[in-house]
């Protein structure tokens, strides 16, 4: 199998080749439920098989309420085999540190693959074993998957069998300030503190992460060594960011879904204000997923249960030894555009079908 089923652009076919067949493995989690509710309904994709270690036997809606009545599949352990012998593409939303091998397994019988883990992110095998805190099992494949995040690879995405999809925190602070860095604007140190909802710690509860214990509190956690950060300095120095720093420290938040970042930098004073406040409308003009917004600052409930980014700059007008401090805002859902919808994005562009399929439903509100 060298190419994926839909070859053509939608807007140039009259008729498209039959469905492309997709799996999902790690079905039984928070990713794996919001993957589905996506490719269930999808009009070029039909789902062959739910793999996961859980629930075996189980429908889907029997693990996934709101997905009852959608298929009548149900959840078992299949072999790598057995799940490329009738899916082209599968998807992986198996925790980092255990998703590496299974990935790689996937590709070598010759399926597509969209990692959700952060197993082939990074480049580096040195990078990876600091901060995920194992020795990468597969460092030679390190650098040979696109990295998912579609407003910055859309044309290596397209058509393309091996993908890691982005980060949650990653996409929204890469988003945040890659028009900075793109202007040459970002260097040295740059601070970062995020909060996040209680569904990015996956769907088995633990201490600290249990929705219960996080609901009426704020809490800090790993501070500056977060796994997510050597992912942004990636991105952004591969973006145009000079000697860069990231000081990360991700919050935890009494919410279900949605991340809100600020990070915050110094410019040379003499910067024009006006120019980096319009600095992210030049750069994401174009792009139907992003809001820049200058009336407001971005919030979780605006994205929450859709793709959408908010996006939003704040300059501080005092000069201080030469240096001005310039803030970046964003918001999205941890779990769409921050997951599972993301990479349906990055699928429909490996498809060849319209990248925004079924992914512009609007957040709801309240």
């Amino acid at each position: 199998m060298d190419t994926l089923p839909v070859s053509v652009s939608l807007s140039t076919a009259s008729a498209l080749p039959r469905p492309c067949r997709v799996a999902v493995v790690g079905a039984t989690g928070y990713g794996g439920a919001e993957l589905l509710r996506h490719l269930l309904v999808h009009p070029h994709v039909v789902v062959t098989r739910l793999v996961a270690k859980d629930n075996l036997g189980k429908r889907l809606g029997q693990v996934h309420l709101s997905l009852d009545g959608l298929t009548d599949l149900r959840i078992e352990d299949a072999t790598p085999e057995q799940v490329v012998g009738d899916a082209d593409l599968v998807c992986v939303g198996l925790p980092h540190k255990v998703s590496a091998q299974v990935v790689a397994r996937y590709a070598d019988l010759g399926a597509a693959v969209i990692d959700l883990s952060g197993d082939f992110r990074l480049q580096d095998a040195a990078t990876y074993q600091r901060y995920y805190e194992v020795a990468h099992p597969l460092p030679e494949r390190l650098g040979t998957f696109v990295y998912g995040l579609p407003e910055v690879h859309r044309a290596a995405l397209a058509g393309a069998r091996k993908v890691a999809s982005p980060g949650c925190f990653a996409t929204a602070i890469t988003l945040a300030l890659l028009p900075f860095a793109r202007a040459g604007l970002l260097r040295g140190r740059v601070r970062v503190t995020a909060m996040t909802g209680s569904s990015g710690s996956g769907a088995n509860p633990a201490l600290g992460t249990h929705h219960p214990l996080r609901a009426q509190t704020l809490r800090a956690y790993k501070p500056l060594t977060h796994q997510h950060t050597p992912e942004i300095e990636q991105n952004l120095r591969l973006a145009g960011a000079h000697d860069l720093t990231l000081d990360f420290v991700p919050v935890s938040a009494p919410l279900v879904r949605g991340i809100l970042t600020t990070c915050w930098f110094e410019v040379d004073g003499a910067v024009d204000p006006a120019d980096l406040i319009a600095l992210p409308n030049r750069q994401f003009a174009s792009e139907k997923l992003i809001r820049v917004l200058h009336d407001r600052l971005p919030e979780v409930n605006a994205v929450a249960g859709s793709m959408y980014v908010e996006l939003a700059t704040s300059v501080d007008e005092r000069v201080v030894d030469g240096r001005r401090t310039v803030l970046a805002h964003s918001a999205i859902d941890n779990l769409i555009k921050g997951g599972a919808g993301q990479a349906i994005q990055a699928l429909n562009l490996m498809l060849g079908c319209d990248e925004f399929t079924g992914l512009l439903a609007p957040a709801q509100w309240p």
